[in-house]
């Protein structure tokens, strides 16, 4: 587990370096109407010790079932709904530099109340479609290691053994509780931003070719480098205790001005800021093709 004086050298260098406007206040362009779309959280619902239980003895379908139905619902906890900034390589544009700034989630999709909340693993297709109906998306590897690098606090990985239990809702809730003792060891406030806790479900082009997969990158290690490099290796119905959906909003700042994200990851000028890969191909009809399979898949256990 890091110690605070650890933490607290890693938040300076940033501070100083110029590019951690990702503090807790510090949310710049990054306002509350980014995250109208996620429905108020219903007063009647159920924290997340309590939707836990209810996932017990379902299967694997019906578990994706239940988890989109709260999520819709609102049932997000509200330090989620404050997205922070984070500000991008600036890439060069006739000898101008560009200040691009995406704003995303302080931490990953959770289920519950600020109280009693949840992280909670999912497949691609149920973040995607759920992210889609808040008006939001997933982030690609290159947003994963800016938000990594410019997060002021940075949770050591916590591995837990490797085998069928994996999945189950029993090595979610225990990672969770390792997750929340970090915190807590730390002081961590609700809202700041913080990374190193899982890996990310990520968008990438390598999906196109692999639509029957799903794409994860992440979970750095204290020293910054990625315990998993981007995979495609998992089939699309796979998620386990150590995946995370980190919410991104679809609206980016360029030089200060608002733009449709989907409209610079296939923008030469904009993209290497955004992806490692460059100019990310037809991601809004890529989206589409595997919210289709969510809602196939749900319509099948109805």
């Amino acid at each position: 587990m890091p110690n605070r004086h650890s933490v607290l050298l890693t938040a300076a260098i940033f501070a100083l370096a110029g590019w951690n406007c990702a503090r807790a206040g510090a949310r710049g362009p990054c306002d509350d109407s980014l995250t109208q779309h996620i429905p108020a959280r219903p007063a009647n619902a159920p924290g997340g010790k309590a939707f836990a239980v209810e996932l017990r003895g379902l299967s694997d379908d019906e578990r994706e079932l239940y988890i989109r139905r709260e999520l819709l619902s609102g049932n997000v906890p509200n330090f989620l709904r404050r997205f922070v900034p984070i500000r991008l390589q600036p890439q060069v544009l006739n000898g101008a530099p560009l200040d691009v700034v995406i704003c995303t989630a302080p931490d990953y999709l959770a289920i519950g109340s600020d109280e009693d909340f949840l992280l909670m693993p999912m497949r691609l297709s149920t973040a995607l479609s759920t992210a889609s109906e808040f008006g939001l998306t997933l982030p690609t590897p290159r947003m994963v290691d800016a938000i990594y690098a410019q997060a002021p606090v940075h949770f050591a990985p916590q591995p837990l053994p490797a085998g069928s239990e994996m999945r189950s809702t029993e090595y979610s809730m225990r990672h969770n509780s390792l997750v929340a003792e970090q915190r807590a060891g730390l002081g961590v406030s609700l809202g700041t931003l913080v990374a190193g806790d899982k890996k990310d479900i990520v968008l990438t082009n390598r999906l196109r070719s692999h639509l029957d997969r799903v794409a994860i990158y992440g979970w750095h290690l204290l020293n910054g480098k990625p315990i998993q490099r981007l995979s495609t290796v998992h089939g699309w119905r796979y998620a386990d205790y150590s995946h995370g959906a980190r919410l991104v909003s679809t609206q980016i700042f360029v030089d200060g001005r608002q733009r449709s994200i989907f409209s610079a990851m296939q923008d030469s000028r904009l993209a290497h800021a955004l992806s490692d890969e460059g100019v990310l191909s037809d991601v809004i009809g890529l989206i589409q093709t595997l919210d289709a399979r969510a809602q196939a898949a749900i319509a099948a256990i109805r």
